[in-house]
């Protein structure tokens, strides 16, 4: 059982999806397919698919996945889920928009597994896609993954990049959306 499968018994656990989040989509001015990295239960993939995207959601809880389209389906949504480890995942580049919200937080014992993971997604997206990451306001892990875009070989385009508020936990993220040009 994947860990988060547990804490999937709750419907909605861990709430709303941000409201800056669901904003910046509704008014980017181009749908697409949007990829939803560690989607858990759904809660971005079904907002972001009621407004016109097609989204699939990943992540290694079967529960969380199970719901999410169990969801789409009774709301006639757009969205596909795939259960599995998403740093094995290796279909990045057919996405025109990625999105982490809030699975890396580069603690000290998974930190090199992070930083492959986000210079993997900088290095597979196709020119033109935007990579969407929320991570939990810490001025060191924001000025880390700006230094990981900086030093990637690829060009990137800082389209979004301020905090956003998480309701549900009392607490602000960094919301940072990238283009690569």
């Amino acid at each position: 059982m994947a860990s988060y499968d547990k804490y999937y018994r709750e419907k909605n656990y861990f709430g709303k999806p941000y409201t800056e989040l669901i904003q910046f989509f509704k008014e980017y001015p181009n749908k697409g397919n949007i990829l939803d990295l560690g989607c858990g239960q759904g809660r971005d993939a079904l907002e972001l698919a009621k407004l016109g995207y097609h989204v699939t959601g990943v992540d290694i809880s079967t529960v969380g996945v199970n719901q999410m389209l169990e969801e789409a389906n009774r709301l006639n949504l757009s969205v596909r889920g795939e259960v599995c480890d998403v740093y094995t995942y290796d279909h990045i580049h057919n996405y025109d928009f990625i999105l982490l919200d809030s699975m890396l937080h580069f603690y000290p014992k998974d930190k090199v597994k992070e930083t492959n993971f986000y210079n993997k997604i900088l290095e597979d997206m196709k020119t033109g896609s935007l990579f969407c990451n929320l991570l939990l306001k810490s001025k060191k892990n924001e000025s880390y993954i700006k230094s990981l875009v900086e030093n990637n070989e690829n060009t990137f385009e800082v389209v979004f990049d301020d905090y956003v508020q998480y309701i549900e936990a009392n607490c602000e993220y960094h919301m940072f959306v990238i283009r690569k040009i």
